[in-house]
This record gives C-alpha cells, structure tokens and sequence, in this order.
C-alpha cells in the first residue's frame, strides 16, 4: 500500500514545486510589467516635455520670455525651470530670475549635455550636476537650430527625479518593492531605498542597462548589500540616458503556504506515511521476523552443521513455510550427498592401500625369487649383480609399504622413509661382513611416490657403493643426512672408510645416482671430508606444495634452513 501512494506523493511533491516555479515566474512578470509601465508614464512625461521644448524654441528670445516660462514652470506640474540657451551657452532666457542664470544650466559652453547637442543629438536626458541649484533633477535639453540646420542653441527644462519615480502603490508589484532611477552607466539617481540597489560584493547594475536597451526590458536576480536574494526589473526611460528599475524580494519556500499545502502535500505525505508504517507493521511480525530465523538457520548450514531444521517455521505464513521446505531438502540432499562423498572417499582409500599392499608383495615376491637365484649361482660378480637388483626391488616394495601403512596414503614422511630404508639396507649386509654401525639425521617432508622412488633408488646405491668400497675389510660407520633448506634440499651418505682411489673408474653405481639426480631435478657429486671417507650428496629442488609432517620442521623450512630429525 506504501509503494502504491508513493506514485501520489511524489506526483504531490512534483505538481507544488511545479507551482512554486510558476509562481516565481509570475512574481517576476508582474515585476517586468510594472517596470515597463513605470517607464511607459515617465516617457510620456519626457515626450510631453521634449514637445514643450519645441513649442517654445521658436519664441524664447521674445522680450516677455522669462514671464512666459516663470508662468509656464507655475502652471504645470513636474517641471522647477524653463531655459532658453544660446549658441555659446549663455542662458538668454529663463524661469524664475530676472538675471535668466542658474549654476549648472548656464553658462554650459563646458557642459557634457551641451556638448552632446553641440554634436548633433537632438535631445539630451541626464542628471543635473550638484551645483546646480537643483536636488535630485533631471536636465531634459532639446536642439534648436536655425533654418539651414546650424546650431542655434538648447531649450533646457529641469524636471525633478521624485515626477518620474516609479508608482510603489501599484497593486501589481509584489510586497516589499522598491523603485530606483539610473542612468545609462547603472548609477543611482534615485532610490525609495539605496541599500536595495546595492549589490553584494561590489557587482555593479551597469550590466543590466545594456539588455534593457537593446530589449527595452530586462529580468535579473542579485543579492542586495544586505544579502537578501531579491527579483530586479528594469525598463528604459528615455533612450539610452535613463532608467526605470524596480526591485522585490524572491520567492522563498515560505510562500509554499500559498498554495494550498493541505491539499497538495501534507494530506497525501500523511497517508503516505500511515500506509507505510501500517506495512512496516504488519510485515514485521508477518514476514521479516521469519525471515530472520530463516536466516540464522542458513548461516548455520554455511558453518557445516546441516542436522538443524528450520521446524518453528511450520507455524509461519504458507510462503515462509514453502521456503523453509527449501531450506529443508537442500540441507537434506547436502547431508546425503556429503555421505556418499565420504563413503567413495573410503572406498577409494581402502582400494588404493589394497593396491599398495599387493603391489609391495609382488615386489617382495620378486625380491625372494631373486635371493634364490643369488643363492644358487656361484659366479661372484653375477651373485653382487643380483643383490644389488633385489635390495633396488626391496626398496620400492617398501615405498608402498610405507604408503599403505600411513595415515595419507598419497604421501610418504622422508624421515620415516630414510630410517627404515637405511636399517633394512644395512640389515641385509649384517650377517655377511664387518660390523657398519649407521645414523640418520633427517628433516621430516612430504613426498608422492614419483618423487620418493628415485630419492630412495639414489640412496640404495649410495649405501650399496660404501659397503663394497668403504665397510668391504674392517667396517667402519655410515651417516645419512637429509635437509630441507626452502626451495633445495640436499641429500648425503658419509662413510669414514679409505675414500676412492685417484683415477678410479665411474662404475654403473655412480651412473645410476646421476641418472636418479636428474630425476629430481638435481645433480650428484662426491666430496672427501677433512677426516678422509667419502660424501656422495644429491643436491635437488625441493618437492612443491607439500609440507613438513613435523610442524617442529616447518618454521627450518620457511627460514630456509634444516630442522634437526630422528637419529
């Protein structure tokens, strides 16, 4: 119901600014109309006193002329003196005194009005000067010419500026109208009150003056001196020497109280406002406070626990039931789907151990059929080649052996790996030679299978080298040494055996570990220590994405130095 009165309201809202424009609007055309009337009045004065003028050019050198025009000056209203002025700008005749001489009007041989006839202008309107004798008075001054057209002088009237201010009880003008006379330079002559007619920030009015004579008319707004905004009008009096400009203040948002606000506003705002808090009301205890325990339930689910059912929304509206239904058998289909999600994730699991599992018998199978092999030959170098076959065998067999036997069965821990791979190594020597005592410092890292085989294919080789070269006659001590240093790990075999002879030959041993080297992107060398024996070590990057099992590993790692392991 809100949302549909809310068409009404701001069609309300709409139609009152509509009328507040048109109102203002208004406001200054009846402003401009009064501007223009004010200026149609005075200029039937100044036409009236140009035709005067005129009239009496002809016969103002008479001998009576100054009786004539002191009888004129009484006679009519609007006008304070008559003036006949001569060629050179003495006053040859006038109103009021004998002597026919006023300061300002005579002599005016200097005088701009004068000048401005002297030139050629038949009529001249403007102020007259302070000293002239005269307060707040216009000089209205005609050409007189001779019969070839010579200049001949002025008929001048004065006429005061109070006869041609505009008529402030004209009941068209809007409250608070002011009336003011400028000149054509926007200079107050007059003012019913000056501060008006000044601007505020020093603007000048001259700017107006130039639309109102070239449109007769012009429409402006400004803020006064004392920072009102108010409508200005003005309206070109005489030419371009005088103007009529009036000036109101604008329509403001109080005079919203003009037009009716009970019927356009504050009744549909009102019904707008009952209608929306009735809905607010109505949908709070209908629809929004299920609409939140929908919510709560669904932010549990987001956090895994689909045992919760939305069951306090069986007592709610039939469309909040319908979507907790929703809700329902999607957290449902979630719970089902999760299961058997886990259950092929077990079955898989179970299946990849159980081929772990066959596949390290196959190869302990393998690796028994060739110890019977090796214990049947009697050809030395064939019985070495044998064993060395079947602990390589023996060592992939305990790769899966260590994958089905692991918590994860897609990675193996190194640390784990190498001690068991070690002892076994050593293990199958022990009945057949010198004592070999071993160690193992390893970093703890998880491995897949691909990266494992080569990494435990090296080591076999490494440890088989030391027990034909290194342990053959007395025994001695081996140590293995794994570390995880950030992006390379390094892998080592130490004996403390005789070390190689110089310009041994590279035997197949050495020729497997490079090729297992590669493998892991790494390389083999061969290192004596200052204490004699041999380093073989495997420098190789470090496997990517996978993690150290030890969390004690995990700070070495990020540092890129090894953490210390099982021995």
């Amino acid at each position: 119901m809100a949302m549909a009165l809310l068409p009404i309201f701001v069609l309300s809202l709409i139609q009152t600014q509509a009328d507040f424009r048109r109102q203002a609007e208004d406001r200054q055309v009846d402003l401009q109309l009064a501007a223009e009337r004010s200026a149609s009045d005075a200029k039937a004065q100044l036409d009236s006193a140009q035709v005067l003028l005129r009239a009496l050019s002809p016969d103002a050198a008479g001998p009576y002329c100054a009786a004539r025009l002191t009888a004129l000056v009484g006679r009519l209203d609007g006008y304070e003196g008559l003036y006949r002025i001569s060629p050179t700008g003495e006053a040859t005749c006038a109103s009021g005194r004998p002597d026919g001489l006023r300061s300002g009007v005579s002599p005016a041989s200097n005088a701009r009005w004068f000048q401005r006839l002297r030139d050629g202008e038949d009529l001249v309107v403007m102020r007259a000067p302070d000293d002239a004798g005269y307060r707040a008075a216009l000089i209205v001054a005609t050409r007189a010419e001779r019969p070839m057209g010579r200049f001949d002088g002025a008929m001048v009237a004065v006429i005061p500026l109070s006869a041609l201010q505009p008529d402030l009880e004209d009941p068209a003008l809007p409250s608070g109208s002011q009336a003011a006379l400028t000149d054509g330079a926007g200079r107050i002559l007059t003012a019913s009150d000056a501060g008006v007619f000044r601007l505020s920030g020093g603007d000048k009015l001259a700017g107006w003056v130039s639309r109102a004579r070239n449109e007769g008319s012009a429409v402006f707004q400004a803020r006064d001196a004392g920072g009102e905004q108010r409508d200005y009008a003005g309206a070109a009096l005489a030419g371009g020497d005088l103007y009529a400009l009036l000036s109101a203040p604008s329509q403001g948002w109080l005079s919203w109280a003009r037009l009716n606000p009970i019927g356009t506003l504050l009744l549909p705002l009102g019904a707008w406002l009952t209608a929306f808090a009735a809905v607010m009301l109505l949908s709070e205890r209908i629809f929004i406070r299920w609409l939140d325990y929908l919510e709560r339930v669904a932010a549990i689910y987001t956090r895994g626990r689909f045992s919760v059912r939305p069951l306090q929304a069986m007592n709610a509206p039939a469309e909040i039931r319908t979507m907790a239904k929703t809700l329902d058998e999607m957290a449902e289909a979630i719970t089902v789907r999760d299961r058997e999600l886990t259950d092929a994730l077990a079955e898989k699991d179970a299946l990849m151990r159980e081929i772990h599992h066959r596949v390290k018998n196959n190869l302990q199978i393998i690796s028994s059929l060739l110890s019977m092999q090796q214990r049947a030959l009697t050809d030395a170098p064939a019985k070495a080649a044998l064993g060395d076959t079947r602990q390589r065998i023996s060592a992939l067999a305990l790769i899966y052996r260590t994958l089905y036997q692991s918590d994860d069965i897609r990675h193996a821990d190194a640390r784990e790996f190498l001690n068991e791979l070690v002892g076994q190594l050593i293990a199958s020597e022990a009945g057949r030679g010198p004592v070999v005592i071993s160690s193992v410092d390893a970093d703890s890292l998880h491995v897949d299978p691909d990266k494992l085989a080569p990494l435990a294919l090296w080591l076999v080789e490494a440890v088989t080298n030391a027990q034909k070269h290194a342990f053959a006659l007395n025994g001695g001590e081996l140590k293995v040494r794994f570390r995880v240093q950030g992006d390379t790990s390094v892998l080592e075999v130490e004996d403390n055996g005789p070390g190689a002879p110089a310009g041994a030959e590279v035997g197949v041993g050495r020729t497997l570990m490079s090729a297992f080297a590669k493998q892991l992107r790494g390389e083999t060398d061969f290192v004596t220590p200052p204490g004699g024996g041999t380093i073989a070590r495997m420098t190789f990057a470090t496997p990517e994405a996978l993690i150290p099992a030890d969390p004690a590993d995990k700070s070495s790692v990020a540092r890129g130095t090894g953490g210390m392991g099982s021995r």
